[in-house]
């Protein structure tokens, strides 16, 4: 089993790697890999004396796995560079609701605090296939519940930007990795933000691919798809890169798709820009912080200056909060109604509360909800019969105090749950459609703020080439990474 670091300063000239590798581009990293000039070897040597330098303050990769990931690297490099995959020899996080084959993985629960797995997730195979190479779990929230990244085995991931404020989650650690150079690409996943959340607070990029195009192990249910895998980056390139390495279809996923004609990042490289798109401060379902809708307004209407038509708009939404409420709460009675007969002492409150409210829905409540989220879907790709993206805050506050176990209200309005005051998210997951958070500025106080930018389903190609374009106007990229910063 691995899951302890291993202190090791093999390189190819035997002696520790470039530590300014850290600023560098995956992209530009892969380059680097193909064309001979690090190995995997020297990139793991930086990545363990940047996590001892800069990951106490933050917390967000709590296991490392160096042996493991040595060795693989060494089996790695054995084969031609032309043999490598696309990753070429890249070290990547994996987030710790996903097993890893000999790794520690406990989903953030004490219940699974010992859990070594013996198989890998049909996602992890296929990045290792495509040439990444696995060194750490990046902290999340037991079972990914809330978005708030803390949980009782490894306690809370704080935000580089200022520890005393969250990171959000569920992929908290992993926007926290990228943000403070402990990763160059990072895997994530979504379900009612969990990707686009912390994007947002930690100043990255983090993208929701379209149900199906990231193949992941079965459980519970092989039509499960509110929550879906994608990658989280530095830039939108970046972003593209880990896309092409995580899609394709598998056996193991019967709902899986096929890997597009054209990569993803070619598509980003090609330069083609929206002709319209939309902007809405709240998609009509939620308040939001004034900074917040006011940084991303100014953001969205920067598209002008590439010739985009930007206009006020977005689909009618109106069901979002029922409707969710409903099939997430359904989803976990689903995958976690045994813990709760067995394991409830071990469980946390919102993770009792969602399978409890799961295992009260009556067939009719499902019927209305199901219901609700095809009508949504219907009017939102009529809206974008007219519209090439829309465009809405991915956050609707700034990172908030980490002792703040959630948003308990916004601009006035007191939320009924731990998870409505992530609407603007989880509307966009049940219309189906691929969606990313952008940085695109700083609330007074220096926090980040990430603007949510969502396309047609199956249209991440489109919507990863909007998002360079933005991100080439707004200038923010290379903001990252970052040392930890205390209050100030």
């Amino acid at each position: 089993m691995f899951y302890s670091t291993i202190h090791d300063q093999e390189t190819a000239e035997g002696k520790v790697a470039d530590q300014g590798l850290v600023r560098e581009t995956a992209c530009a990293i892969v380059g680097k890999l193909r064309a001979g000039e690090v190995t995997p070897l020297d990139l793991l040597d930086v990545l363990e004396k940047r996590i001892a330098e800069v990951d106490g303050p933050v917390n967000a990769l709590p296991t490392l796995c160096f042996d493991r990931a040595r060795d693989r690297a060494r089996a790695l490099m054995k084969k031609p560079v032309g043999e490598r995959g696309l990753l070429a020899g890249l070290p990547i996080p994996i987030k710790d609701l996903t097993a890893v084959e000999g790794v520690l993985t406990t989903q953030g629960s004490p219940i699974y605090k010992d859990n070594i797995p013996a198989k890998s997730d049909i996602l992890v195979e296929h990045l290792e296939n495509n040439g990444g190479v696995i060194y750490a779990k990046s902290n999340t929230p037991e079972f990914g519940a809330g978005a708030n990244t803390f949980n009782e085995v490894f306690g809370a991931t704080r935000n580089p930007w200022d520890t005393s404020r969250s990171a959000a989650g569920s992929s908290g650690g992993a926007a926290v990795a990228l943000a403070t150079g402990t990763a160059w690409l990072a895997h994530g996943s979504d379900m009612g933000g969990s990707l686009r959340n912390p994007a947002s607070f930690c100043g990255i990029v983090g993208l929701r691919p379209s149900i199906g195009r990231v193949a992941h192990t079965l459980a519970a249910a092989v039509d499960r798809n509110l929550g879906v895998n994608g990658p989280m980056a530095r830039n939108v390139e970046d972003v593209a890169l880990l896309l092409d390495a995580m899609s394709g279809e598998h056996p193991g996923d019967p709902l899986s798709l096929p890997v597009l004609p054209n990569s993803f990042l070619s598509a980003v490289r090609a330069g083609s820009k929206p002709k319209r798109i939309a902007y809405s401060p709240d998609l009509g379902i939620t308040p939001v912080d004034p900074e917040v809708a006011a940084v991303t307004r100014k953001a969205a209407q920067r598209f002008a200056e590439a010739g985009v038509i930007v206009e006020e708009a977005h689909p009618d939404l109106r069901e979002a909060h029922e409707c969710f409420h409903v099939l997430r709460a359904f989803d976990f009675a689903l995958s976690k109604a045994q813990l709760l007969r067995t394991k409830r002492d071990q469980l946390k409150p919102e993770v009792i509360w969602n399978i409890e409210e799961g295992l009260k829905l009556t067939v009719e409540q499902l019927e209305r909800a199901e219901a609700q989220r095809v009508a949504m879907t219907a009017r939102t790709l009529e809206f974008f019969d007219k519209y090439d993206l829309l465009l809405a805050p991915a956050t609707i506050v700034a990172p908030f105090p980490v002792e703040n176990r959630y948003v308990a209200e916004c601009a006035g309005k007191k939320f009924d749950n731990y998870v409505e005051w992530l609407g603007i998210v989880y509307a966009i997951t049940l219309v189906c459609c691929p969606a990313l958070s952008l940085p695109c500025g700083f609330t007074a106080s220096g926090l980040p703020v990430g603007l949510q930018m969502v396309a047609k389903p199956r249209g991440e190609a489109q919507l990863l080439a909007g998002a360079k374009v933005l991100e080439d106007i707004l200038g923010m990229r290379g903001t990252t990474p970052i040392e930890p910063r205390a209050p100030r």
